[in-house]
């Protein structure tokens, strides 16, 4: 396919391919489709690719393996399918629509003369579809959700990550409840990823000088609409045995092999870039992983005659930088000793005391860690966190680096947003295609737009769409405890038992996330007599679905999944409690679209943002949250509930028996009641009301096309003219 009116400030990235199978050219437009992270949030693209061979899809869910093993004889049936042809024609046709007619996009519209270099966005990790596993949790997701939010409005957008060959981890848990860690090897002719050509077409290399020697990366593309995302990838065969490891495995547990990551990725994005035309007016650099791409931005300078401190001056006045760490020691550090020996080597090409390269992420001077983020504080611009009350307490965590009230520290706060053409179910997309609009993905940043919601749709309809969006997640959920379970040798009956766990008529309770243990997994288990209560109670049943990841390091994190687990498979806590392994993007997107609550309690003020539960929201679901990050602003009793009070005792332990007695009130008293108060059509009317009202109020204000709208008008333009 040929697109006009592309983006003129990236150009287009050349790509060879190098995966061969069969299309007729009848549908040749598949190829540039499932290239395109596009399909995965457009369910029309979706439809059209399970429709070439349902038992594929659902194997892979990854459009290049369904191609790679289709039979090129299948296509004959398709070829006289009259449907097919005409799906084929319609999606390829919006997918035109989509990635052309540039005088549209909001961008466009905005800046209608901008003529510069774009955004260049930098981040350790990308969540854009369980197919391409180069994603941990949140921070990647957000990645994920911010180019595809980019891509809608037309943003001249481009990012860099690193291309995990083995990603994160896949989880499973045995027999005892004990996390086990499995590392794939990505084969990278199977994903939806394709080298990218050098000028003088080959397969592009550039490298990045570590310690005595040099690191080569090849650079490969993922297309995310209109946003092409660069991945580096230094497993080649020019490289040392030592160094083709270090892009494997996302947040390795090796401090020394971790800053080598973060070396390659913020020094190799840079010169990528470069190699390839693109200079761009804006960097932005999405957490303190990535702010060693100042290093070589420096480096720059001053080969063009600068002194270090007027280049750091320049480097300074593009950068963008958004922390999501709510706590010190939550940022990435690195012992002084590590660090200088990374950076002797710099200080000598930048021809500074390596002291002073170790001063630029440090808090003092003598003996404290090389901070990340300390060092992208001091080299950017404009810095931000992730909600008002992120910013807030991110103003009084860096308040000593700036020696400034805290009111004074200049970091502002852009609240983070999701990307809800990804998150939304196709029942619940169907009713906001019938009350909104066709364009209702164009109009979900427009409050205004959403203001007649609740009379446009019957109370019927929106719980029929949010009841079959249940029963898929019960029914996937049947099915992964059953496959973990015989996995554990259980017995033929016990499989068949867990065809009836799970009721659709309960209310269930969604908990999902990085288990790390400020996040109070456990706080529900604190009082065990009345969370026996509550599951043994015909006449309100409730039900708690748990996912999640401890990273491999975290033992405190993995204890509370092998808790949960145990108490799970105990009366009378068996099938009412259930615990999801091998959390991804497709558990995660099931969860939020068909629970009825979506549980979060960490410790204030921990949560920087927490977007899950505004992926919850906007499919009408509850909120059941402490009043932290996002929810501090989106809370209202219409929308949902907050446990405890705003303020955090100073003693963990008086707060979590505050805490933990607020939410068992709020369950007992509010929460339960109002779900199984139903009418004599068997409707939960005041249930249904609060859904509405959380659609109507969350989904616009908290959606990726208002974030990014935020990030274009009071960061990317604002610094563009410097």
């Amino acid at each position: 396919m040929v697109f006009e009116d592309k983006n003129p400030a990236i150009p287009e990235i050349r790509t060879l391919a190098t995966t061969d199978f069969f299309l007729p050219d009848d549908f040749s437009g598949l190829r540039e489709l499932a290239y395109n992270f596009w399909w995965s949030w457009t369910p029309e693209a979706r439809m059209l690719f399970s429709s070439i061979h349902p038992s594929l899809w659902a194997r892979y869910h990854n459009p290049i393996e369904l191609l790679i093993h289709l039979d090129p004889h299948h296509w004959e049936s398709l070829q006289l399918s009259e449907s097919f042809q005409a799906s084929y024609e319609s999606v390829v046709n919006a997918f035109a629509r989509y990635m052309g007619h540039r005088k549209k996009w909001w961008f466009t519209k905005e800046w209608p003369e901008y003529k510069g270099g774009g955004v260049a966005y930098l981040s350790t990790e990308y969540g854009l579809h369980e197919s391409l596993r180069i994603y941990s949790g949140g921070l990647g997701v957000l990645s994920g959700d911010h180019c595809k939010a980019a891509s809608d409005v037309g943003l001249p957008f481009i990012a860099v990550g690193l291309l995990y060959r083995r990603g994160y981890f896949r989880q499973t848990i045995n027999a005892e409840g004990q996390q086990q860690h499995m590392y794939p090897d990505f084969d990278l002719t199977r994903l939806p990823v394709l080298p990218v050509l050098s000028a003088e077409g080959r397969h592009l290399v550039v490298t990045v000088p570590l310690l005595d020697r040099k690191v080569h990366l090849a650079v490969y593309k993922a297309q995310v609409g209109r946003v092409q995302v660069l991945l580096l990838d230094s497993d080649l065969a020019q490289n040392e045995p030592h160094d083709r490891p270090i892009t494997h495995i996302l947040y390795v547990r090796g401090r020394e092999m971790r800053l080598c990551q973060e070396m390659i990725l913020g020094i190799g994005a840079v010169k990528a870039l470069r190699a390839l035309g693109i200079n761009p007016d804006v960097w932005h650099l999405n957490e303190g992983h990535v702010a060693l791409m100042t290093l070589e931005r420096i480096r720059e300078e001053i080969n063009n005659g600068a002194r270090f401190d007027a280049a750091c001056d320049t480097v300074r006045r593009n950068i963008v930088f958004t922390t999501h760490t709510p706590v010190p020691a939550g940022n990435e550090t690195f012992e002084a000793e590590t660090a200088r020996l990374y950076l002797g080597s710099w200080a000598v090409q930048l021809g500074v005391p390596v002291s002073t390269l170790l001063g630029l992420g440090q808090i003092d001077s003598e003996g404290s860690k090389f901070n990340l983020t300390v060092l992208a504080l001091k080299l950017s611009s404009l810095r931000n966190g992730v909600s008002k009350k992120h910013g807030e307490v991110s103003r009084e965590m860096w308040q000593s680096l700036y020696g400034v009230e805290a009111k004074d520290v200049p970091i502002a706060s852009i609240t983070n947003g999701v990307h809800v053409e990804t998150w939304v179910g196709l029942e619940l997309r169907d009713l906001l295609q019938r009350s909104i609009g066709r364009d209702w993905e164009q109009a979900a940043h427009l409050p205004e737009r959403w203001g007649r919601f609740d009379e446009l749709i019957a109370d019927e309809d929106l719980w029929a769409a949010h009841e079959a969006q249940k029963r898929r997640l019960i029914r996937k959920s049947r099915e992964l405890v059953s496959r973990m379970l015989a996995r554990h040798g259980r017995s033929p009956r016990t499989l068949a038992s867990i065809a009836h766990i799970l009721d659709p008529r309960a209310l269930t309770v969604g908990f999902a996330r990085r288990f790390a243990t400020y996040k109070r997994a456990d706080l529900l288990f604190r009082d065990l007599g009345r969370l026996r209560a509550l599951l043994t109670n015909t006449e309100r049943p409730i039900q708690i679905i748990f996912a999640g990841k401890a990273h491999p390091a975290d033992r405190a994190g993995q204890d509370l999944i092998a808790q949960i687990f145990r108490l799970a498979g105990r009366d009378p806590f068996l099938g009412k409690i259930v615990f999801l392994e091998d959390y991804d993007l497709q558990i995660g997107r099931l969860l939020v679209q068909g629970v009825d609550v979506w549980l979060n309690n960490p410790r204030r003020p921990l949560e920087a943002s927490g977007t899950s539960g505004q992926k919850a929201a906007a499919n009408g679901g509850l909120n059941l949250s402490v009043l932290d990050g996002w929810w501090i602003e989106g809370y209202t009793k219409d929308v949902g509930w907050a446990i405890g009070r705003l303020e955090a005792l100073s003693d963990d332990q008086a707060q979590d028996a505050e805490d933990v007695a607020s939410l068992y009130d709020l369950l007992e008293k509010e929460v339960l009641p109002v779900f199984f108060d139903r009418d004599a059509d068997g409707l939960p009317r005041e249930w249904i009301r609060r859904m509405k009202c959380s659609i109507r109020e969350l989904l616009p204000v908290f959606s990726g096309s208002r974030m990014v709208r935020d990030y274009a008008r009071e960061a990317y333009m604002e610094l563009a003219g410097k």
